[in-house]
């Protein structure tokens, strides 16, 4: 059942005390909330500058907490609170957990669905949909047999509201991760099926509106939304094209024809260009000029590759540079206005993970559990290679100079106090 509304008096607790947070956040170096999939601004940045760059299986582990399951849906980190969620293979439950970010212990769990799970792909898992929050409420996405399940909780665990606002149908299996833009929460529905963009309502669930796609085919990109030439953009991959909707409407802005059918990877935005990286069966990435209108196929890619493209891990932007790891685990940094590769490296045999970048460093994660710091430049130097001792397929998260690591039987805090 949902919970009361708060009163005046706690919802100005609640307000007083974010401000303290934030201003202790503050005094330890532009502290940022990790709220979604990728970060604060969807692309893998932290614009923190104390972030870690040596540890061990022990070192500098400040707490390693047990998450009963399995799922590859990466942590989020709002204030105090971290959020992860998870599948049980016995119970067919999946769950919301919420730990207590200093002590990594476990505050409560939420059962937000029980249903029978889904057929996956070998690298997929039936909790890959990366959580949002807003600060209030923490937005999760399953699939139920055929549909979509898209729960919003509180920050005690309770249920707000739960929709089923689509079908979704895919023998890989299912990921979705909520994205937030202004009241709404929005979900890709790229199925193998009738392909849509749906946003809900944060409050209610209701829906706000809904764009059916060009094609019936699967993929598992969650959008970025960006203010771009006077408009908003909400600019994702998939369905068999590259496409920029307006986040408030639905109405499509440009679209761009392939390369290919599938994409796994977020795109990524440096203040020019967009980069996209795929996918099935052919592998491409790809430079994209975002400032056009209708289908703009033939005129607004800037460059186009095919070598050490990767299908599941997005890339990064980091200043003049474009990185990225291919599945394969062959790093490329490569001058992002000319695509041009500067150097190339085998920095382990496969990835999952989606790099992150703090400080002007890039932090890379294998399967099996090593990171990989490099410095973006013309050349490669590697700032650390750490090991942490098992395997990993979900992304970091960055909070109050702190490593919020994933691995596939704990969640790592990993720091320097």
């Amino acid at each position: 059942m949902p919970r009361e509304r708060e009163t005046p008096q706690q919802l100005r607790f609640r307000l007083v005390w974010s401000v303290v947070v934030l201003l202790v956040w503050s005094a330890q170096g532009l502290a940022e909330n990790w709220p979604a999939w990728r970060g604060p601004r969807g692309d893998g940045s932290s614009r923190e500058t104390n972030v870690p760059l040596r540890w061990g299986p022990t070192e500098s582990v400040l707490w390693k907490t047990p998450i009963p399951g399995k799922g590859h849906a990466s942590p989020i980190v709002w204030a105090d609170r971290v959020f992860v969620v998870t599948a049980l293979k016995e119970s067919e439950q999946r769950r919301l957990l919420c730990l207590d970010a200093a002590s990594g212990d476990i505050l409560w769990q939420r059962i937000v669905l029980e249903a029978p799970f889904e057929r996956i792909h070998a690298l997929n898992s039936h909790a890959s949909s990366t959580p949002a929050t807003d600060g209030q409420r923490v937005y999760v996405s399953f699939l139920d047999r055929d549909r979509m399940c898209i729960s919003a909780c509180d920050f005690n665990g309770g249920q707000v509201w739960q929709v089923h606002p689509g079908p979704f149908a895919s023998r890989h299996g299912y990921c979705s991760s909520p994205t937030l833009w202004k009241d709404k929460v929005i979900l890709n529905g790229d199925h193998d099926g009738p392909a849509y963009l749906i946003a809900l309502d944060r409050q209610t669930g209701r829906t706000l509106w809904k764009t059916m796609r060009p094609n019936n085919t699967r993929s598992y990109c969650a959008p970025i939304i960006r203010t771009i030439g006077g408009r908003n953009q909400m600019v994702l991959s998939g369905n068999m094209c590259v496409a920029s909707y307006d986040p408030d409407t639905g109405e499509q802005h440009w679209i761009i024809d392939g390369p290919t059918e599938q994409f796994v990877a977020s795109l990524v935005y440096n203040g020019e260009l967009l980069f996209m990286t795929c996918g099935y069966p052919d592998r491409f990435m790809q430079a994209i000029n975002p400032n056009g209108t209708g289908n703009v196929t033939k005129t607004h890619v800037v460059w186009q590759k095919t070598e050490d493209c990767s299908y599941v891990p997005s890339p990064i932007a980091v200043g003049p540079y474009f990185l990225l790891t291919s599945d394969g685990g062959v790093a490329t940094c490569l001058n992002a206005k000319t695509g041009e590769a500067l150097w190339r490296e085998r920095l382990g045999r496969h990835f999952s993970a989606s790099p992150i970048s703090a400080s002007g460093l890039v932090y890379f994660l294998s399967d099996k559990g090593v990171m990989t710091v490099v410095r973006p430049g013309p050349s490669l130097e590697i700032v650390a290679r750490n090991e942490l001792g098992e395997r990993t397929f979900a992304s970091p998260a960055v909070s109050s100079g702190r490593l919020f690591l994933r691995s596939e039987q704990h969640l790592y805090c990993i720091g320097s106090d």
